[in-house]
């Protein structure tokens, strides 16, 4: 386990000790103070009968006491400073390490997650561990050190008042412990319940024109009425099975109810003449501070708990397997693409693609069809290293692509997607995004070629301006922007996952318009769902259960009686059924 929390805490290991020595020292000289007070009524308690009060003892307890508070003080304050200051570069270089990890990461593990589980690691998580080294460590200690520290002394002094002021601690831990029994089991449900109102809310917000245009609004959000009343049913169900606990817990912990009971325990025992008065003052001094460090460790468990689970969420994304680098890079002789006997698996066990076998010359047009589910997305992916394969290999020129550097294997190799991914920075920023250095004139070729210059002059600063503060581009849009972006980066082979696929006709011209202007020399390799893109495609694979079921070109297949055939008959139906002017 220490190995493991290497990833999150190796470079603050030293300065967790400190703080746990400087913890310890506070708690202990914070309970000094306190005995030296009994210990100076017990050296005073003489001139009460006219004895002699030894005068060097009381000047040297009262030296004791002053010297712990200053030690106390200064502790606790060193403890602090040292924790807080651990924690920022602790935190400094967890999510250094995240940048790492995700740099070292596969394609392909970006895209079975959304950007909101890496903000989640990068920065919630590594939030969440604040607790556990700025407070957890002196709490956890200063709620052992002080009460056992307390109690040793009570019991050396006089033993039945140690076992009263014993009883509201036991009496405390027993409340809690009850108070928390099945809790596993309700947080699990608290955090089942949480993320389900998160995603009713969610879909309601998005939701809500859509459902108000229709005059449901009604129906649109029962959903989340239900999801907040089931959530409200819950938390006031787990409230009210642990009032009870809280309540007494509140009463056994109360300073002044524990001062009463003390000295009714004193009073009851001096009368009996059990112990002397000066017998039950040390009690009534340590006795009632004995339950708060106790009760504070208590109400600061959730985020501990939350801190443990973020530790938990960040050990298991450092364990992600990186994607390997080859140890000797070798250079593609060309851009071709070869695929040889593919095989891949996401488990390892159900096989998604089986023994694929192509081949995509430099100029031409490949597209990839099929039933949704076939492995067409996955095919692609594989080109550019989203994931590596399981079985055969995939060539480019002549190299195997595990065996090329992945910042060369980017230079020939770039892909657009359905999603249009923008960063919240210039437009201008976005389009050099791969090519930071390239000129504005660069970028302004880019973008006309992609059929976006024109839409990005009218934005409030044009190219300076920044995507979701004052650029709000549609989806068609935004697409373009991605497309100048491939456009400048320049690479002789790519990747399309039908880029037209969510464009209305209007932005799907244009961006077929920039599309031309992309396959330009090139080799594409085109995911189509739109079929009439790609019938001047140079070869088409039609993919079925994860194995090459036809290939040819759009002509020969729609011959064939296939399952092309099939497919493409269906499609003409329905694009004539939807596009006024078609005719199937």
């Amino acid at each position: 386990m220490a190995h493991a929390d290497d990833a999150l805490f190796g470079s603050v290991r030293g300065r967790i000790r400190v703080i746990a020595a400087l913890s310890l020292l506070g708690a202990v000289t914070a309970v000094v103070p306190f005995i030296a007070i009994v210990e100076l009524a017990r050296t005073l308690w003489p001139a009460l009968d006219g004895g002699v009060v030894d005068t060097a003892r009381a000047w040297t307890i009262v030296v004791v006491a002053v010297a712990a508070l200053v030690v106390s003080f200064a502790a606790a304050a060193t403890s602090g400073v040292v924790s807080h200051l651990a924690d920022a570069d602790m935190q400094l270089d967890v999510r250094r390490r995240i940048v790492r990890q995700l740099r070292a990461l596969p394609l392909g593990w970006f895209g079975a997650r959304s950007s909101g589980a890496v903000k989640k690691a990068a920065e919630n998580d590594v939030s969440a561990l604040h607790h556990l080294v700025a407070h957890a460590i002196q709490e956890v200690i200063t709620a052992v050190a002080m009460p056992a520290l307390a109690l040793a002394y009570l019991f050396t002094v006089e033993w039945r008042m140690a076992l009263a002021c014993l009883l509201p601690l036991v009496l405390t831990v027993v409340l809690y412990s009850v108070m928390m029994r099945g809790g596993q089991e309700k947080y699990a449900e608290y955090d089942a319940s949480v993320v389900r109102l998160n995603a009713a809310t969610i879909e309601y917000v998005h939701g809500i024109a859509v459902v108000k245009s229709f005059g449901q609004a009604g129906r649109g959000h029962r959903r989340y009425r239900e999801e907040t009343s089931g959530f409200v049913r819950f938390y006031d169900g787990w409230m009210r099975e642990t009032s009870v606990a809280a309540a007494l817990i509140e009463l056994v912990t109360s300073p002044v109810i524990v001062l009463v009971y003390l000295c009714a325990v004193g009073a009851w025992l001096t009368g009996a003449g059990a112990v002397a008065p000066v017998d039950v003052l040390p009690a009534l001094l340590l006795g009632v501070g004995l339950t708060g460090p106790v009760l504070q460790l208590g109400f600061t468990s959730q985020f501990l708990r939350n801190a443990s689970r973020a530790r938990a969420s960040l050990l298991e994304f450092f364990r992600q397997p990186a994607m390997p680098q080859p140890a000797d890079p070798v250079e593609p002789a060309a851009s071709d693409v070869a695929l040889a006997d593919v095989s891949f698996s996401y488990d390892g066990n159900r096989a998604a693609l089986s023994e694929i076998t192509a081949a995509c010359a430099p100029g031409t047009v490949t597209a990839l069809v099929g039933p949704s589910g076939s492995g067409k997305s996955t095919l692609a992916r594989l080109v550019p290293r989203f994931h590596d394969v399981t079985g055969g290999a995939v060539r480019l020129g002549g190299a195997d692509v595990r065996d090329i550097a992945a910042d060369r294997l980017y230079a020939e190799i770039g892909f657009v997607f359905q999603d249009a991914h923008l960063l919240r920075t210039t437009v201008r920023d976005n389009i050099r995004l791969t090519r930071p250095g390239a000129d504005d004139d660069a970028v302004t070729r880019a973008a006309r070629a992609a059929q976006i210059h024109d839409r990005i002059l009218r934005l409030p600063r044009g190219y300076d301006s920044v995507i979701g503060q004052d650029a709000h581009l549609s989806g068609g849009e935004a697409q373009r922007l991605t497309i100048a972006r491939a456009l400048l980066t320049d690479a002789p082979i790519l990747v399309l996952d039908e880029a037209t696929a969510f464009a209305d006709p209007d932005s799907e011209a244009a961006i077929q318009t920039a599309l031309s202007a992309l396959a330009a020399d090139r080799l594409l390799l085109v995911i189509a769902h739109r079929l009439h893109t790609i019938t001047g495609a140079g070869q088409i694979l039609v993919l079925a259960e994860g194995r090459i079921a036809e290939r040819g070109t759009h002509a020969e297949l729609a011959a064939a009686g296939g399952l092309y055939q099939s497919m493409w008959e269906r499609y003409e139906k329905a694009r004539a059924a939807t596009t006024p002017g078609v005719v199937s």
